[in-house]
């Protein structure tokens, strides 16, 4: 009996385990939470965008990475890339902000 009550405890000890170790992140990985604060934050981002009226929103793309807010697409003028740029970091859990946006 005490065999296989040990055997039990050993067997729930290591699937806890497996379940917090799945839910780690890496270096190329985000863990549930991370995900669900990027999503945030893009969502944010894109909402900041939105607002300014100087901006055409639909032509710069966000992607969030840990905290790290990726830009992308094509503006108009160097002033509107410098001006999406602002915005992003102005929000909050922003990390960085990496420039790929391109002017037309």
């Amino acid at each position: 009996m005490k065999t296989t009550k040990r055997f039990a405890i050993l067997l729930l000890a290591a699937a806890a385990f497996t379940g917090i170790a799945g839910c780690a992140s890496n270096a190329k990985q985000e863990s549930t939470g991370q995900y669900v604060d990027d999503t945030v934050i893009t969502t944010r981002v894109k909402a900041e965008i939105l607002k300014d009226a100087s901006l055409k929103s639909a032509e710069i793309n966000v992607e969030t990475f840990k905290g790290v807010v990726q830009l992308s697409g094509f503006v108009n003028s160097q002033a509107d890339i410098n001006r999406a740029v602002l915005v992003t970091q102005g929000v909050p859990g922003v990390k960085s902000v990496k420039n790929d946006m391109r002017m037309k």
